[in-house]
């Protein structure tokens, strides 16, 4: 594998000092970056896996904060701050704002060719940067088959891939309509891809803390869900074939 660096960075956000872990690929030269939000809980080794993962393969890569560091391994907790914060897309818009600043202030990222990938909450996130209009590449969501404010979703100008569990109680059917029919009513370019037999959250690695009711991991669907992210990302924001070559074969972390 390609040697990288990776730093935490410090920003602020929602009232809080936002703690993200930023990966950079070997060189000098701009590349296309990623910014990645992870679920409820927040910011964990997971996601700062999968950041170092898209930064082997040449990408800039962000996975941002959502609790000011700290991770809510407490479901109550992680509830009580989550439901309040999806129910409001400027908050969320906020959150994601500050992370894209971030990523777009390194000198290492292209500014126009950005995508953003997240789980749950963090996907969320990127989903609603898309309804503020940001200019993105792609948008890519595991677990967040939310819907946005009426009309907004006319403003997204990237392609959107979302992938649930078939079995998810937090994302059940009747979500995942109201999701597709706004992304079709919107024009946009989207794709679902229901993962048979998986529960949410499907893709996160076990825990050894309570979660919610209806969570659980699914090994098979987790590799095959970051390969459909990976998949996008080569799509919407390709890294060249000579940067692909210098970064080795491509990363299995992550899943």
């Amino acid at each position: 594998m390609t040697t990288i660096t990776a730093r935490t960075v410090a920003y602020p956000a929602d009232g809080l000092t936002m703690i993200g872990h930023l990966a950079l690929p070997a060189g000098v030269g701009r590349r296309p970056a990623v910014l990645i939000g992870p679920e409820g809980m927040g910011l964990s080794d997971v996601e700062r896996r999968r950041a170092d993962a898209l930064a082997e393969l040449g990408y800039v890569a962000l996975a941002f904060d959502l609790h000011g560091g700290r991770y809510l391994g407490d479901p109550e907790e992680m509830l009580a701050r989550c439901l309040p914060l999806l129910a409001d897309p400027d908050r969320m818009r906020g959150i994601g704002h500050a992370a894209l600043d971030v990523l777009r202030a390194e000198p290492r990222t292209d500014p126009d060719r950005i995508a953003a990938i997240g789980y749950g909450t963090g996907g969320a996130v990127g989903l609603e940067l898309g309804r503020a209009g940001i200019d993105l590449r792609a948008i890519g969501t595991v677990n967040a088959t939310t819907t946005g404010r009426p009309g907004e979703a006319a403003r997204i100008r990237c392609p959107v891939w979302a992938g649930v569990g078939s079995e998810d109680p937090i994302m059940p059917p009747a979500q995942r309509d109201a999701f597709t029919a706004e992304m079709q009513a919107a024009g946009v370019d989207w794709r679902l891809t229901i993962y048979g037999g998986a529960l949410h959250a499907f893709h996160h690695p076990p825990v050894d803390h309570p979660t919610v009711p209806g969570i659980g991991h699914h090994p098979q669907h987790a590799r095959r869900a970051w390969r459909d992210i990976l998949d996008l990302l080569a799509e919407c924001v390709p890294v060249s074939e000579d940067l692909r070559h210098a970064s080795g074969k491509r990363s299995s972390a992550g899943h």
